[in-house]
């Protein structure tokens, strides 16, 4: 299985990440220079304690954050149930508080792996392992913090920055920009000393920061440049993106399918950071919240799931071009048991549960009048909303965890593709890589190609956003998107709504938390909180 060939999953080391306002964290307990690891295994629980960290609150509450925040996603109630405090409806219309268990809990997730990041490299400088081993070492580190500060600064905007551990004093909040040179530093330090992915090392590097981590990371931040620091960066971006391209090593897959199923991982040729996962490591709960559980049986699966969140109609309605693969992973119509294609098997119809009524899921949300966001409970009520099967559910899901197994990619080629083809039409200059002038018209077909979809004759702002939307549904980007190309604030009501979203741009940042404030005198509140 390709969760045992990868090392540092094999998390052996029990720690307590502290948040940003907790200094006072006992290492008397942790290694120290008498008794650092030597071997790969003793490694492999240390530095583990990194990845361990991201995988657990990622596929939760982080993507919570930034999908359901969106179109791309509505966790409604089911007569109450799913409600939750309010906690989805806070993030679907942007009315969340400085108080929100996301807001708090992303927070100290972040800060916490910062922290023990400091600590390792800490840790790392007062060993007497060989000069080279220390010199990669950190700068694995180093690439993995900066990918925990990017998260926090697109989350939080001005966040504290804190490189060195323990901390002696109460930190305050930094400017974004600051935040934005301080990643770009790091990532520019140590990309040179990063691994570059090849065929012999693909297994070892699968879901470490490489060079192409970095390069697609920078991408990104150059991509969103003028929301974090006001001045454009796209012509860095084509640069960026260019690093990448050029090594026929990342390559897109064949099969849309196979980037996310159940058994992906180091021979998907597109990766270039995902977040391995099991059905023991918390964080995959797609299936848990996005599949419709009558169906379960039909997929194999005995493990009983919610029957929650789906995405909007006004979302849906961008999937919408002819033959498109990625259209099929999401549950909608009548319904059938999936064939060994998995694709809908005609003559095996899906009934609900005691009857001779095919389930039809319908991708309508309407809302039960004088009810907030709630859909009602009845079976009819049940299956509205389209559901997603885009991280395919995992037959060997237990019901102690109800885990998926499928990674969950974070960088992919595709996106670096798409991201070089919007910088270009927002300014920079096309390039030619291995001998092929890449036009955005060119990169954007290359996406579409690969989804059997129909070739596009021209391309423009507007329609690459649905392409981004059709390619990366429920992989945690859009509200990046919708905020780069100013259309967080905008409203997709549903029938008998009885709430309004806040259109304040105040809220394409979330609020430092409230226990923070608290904690910290030294943090100030952002803008309109």
């Amino acid at each position: 299985m390709k969760k045992n060939i990868i090392l540092f999953n094999i998390i052996a080391c029990l720690l307590v990440f502290q948040s940003c306002s907790k200094l006072d964290v006992d290492v008397e307990s942790q290694y120290v220079k008498e008794n650092f690891p030597h071997t790969n295994s003793d490694y492999a629980s240390l530095f583990g304690t990194m990845y361990s960290n991201l995988s657990s609150s990622f596929g939760v509450p982080y993507w919570r954050m930034q999908e359901l925040s969106t179109d791309a996603a509505i966790l409604p109630a089911r007569d109450g149930n799913f409600d939750d405090g309010g906690q989805y409806r806070q993030l679907h219309y942007h009315t969340w508080t400085i108080d929100h268990p996301n807001v708090r809990d992303i927070w100290q997730w972040g800060f916490g792996g910062i922290n023990n990041c400091n600590r390792l490299i800490n840790l790392t400088n007062e060993s007497s392992v060989p000069q080279a081993t220390k010199n990669s070492s950190i700068a694995e580190v180093r690439a993995m913090r900066a990918l925990y500060y990017f998260f926090m600064m697109d989350l939080y905007g001005n966040v504290p920055i804190i490189d060195t551990f323990p901390v002696s004093a109460l930190p305050g909040n930094q400017p974004r920009e600051k935040v934005f040179e301080f990643i770009e530093k790091e990532l520019l330090a140590v990309v040179g000393q990063l691994p570059v992915k090849d065929n012999n090392n693909k297994v070892a590097v699968y879901g470490r920061p490489t060079q192409a981590m970095a390069y697609a990371l920078l991408a990104k931040m150059y991509l969103n440049a003028e929301v974090y620091t006001g001045r454009a960066r796209y012509t860095d971006v084509v640069t960026m993106a260019d690093n990448i391209l050029k090594n026929n090593n990342y390559a897109l897959d064949a099969k849309y399918s196979d980037i996310f199923d159940v058994n992906n991982g180091p021979q998907i040729n597109e990766t270039i950071f995902a977040i391995p996962y099991d059905q023991q490591i918390p964080g995959n709960q797609m299936t848990r919240f996005g599949f419709y559980p009558a169906l379960a049986p039909a997929y194999g699966i005995n493990v009983g799931f919610s029957i929650s969140m789906s995405t909007t109609p006004e979302y849906f309605k961008r999937f919408n071009l002819n033959n498109d693969v990625r259209t099929t992973f999401w549950l909608v119509g009548k319904q059938y048991a999936p064939d060994a294609n998995r694709k809908p098997d005609l003559t095996k119809p899906v009934y609900i549960a005691g009857t001779t009524t095919q389930i039809e899921i319908t991708p309508d949300l309407i809302l039960k009048p004088g009810k907030p966001m709630d859909l009602g409970n009845t079976v009819a009520d049940q299956a509205k909303g389209v559901r997603s099967v885009k991280y395919w559910p995992d037959p060997n899901a237990i019901q102690a965890t109800r885990l998926n197994g499928n990674d969950m990619p974070v960088l992919r080629l595709a996106d670096v593709m798409l991201m070089k083809a919007e910088a270009i039409l927002r300014g920079a200059s096309a390039t030619t890589v291995n001998g092929e002038l890449q036009t955005p018209l060119l990169l954007l077909n290359k996406i579409r190609a690969r989804a059997g979809a129909e070739t596009a004759s021209e391309v423009s702002l507007e329609n690459l956003l649905d392409e981004r939307a059709r390619e990366f549904s429920w992989e945690a980007w859009r509200r990046n998107d919708l905020i780069r190309f100013g259309q967080f604030e905008i409203e997709y009501p549903l029938p008998n709504d009885v709430l309004n979203m806040n259109k304040d741009i105040t809220r394409r940042i979330y609020p430092i938390p409230a226990n923070e404030l608290k904690l910290n005198s030294n943090l100030k509140q952002n803008p309109g909180y």
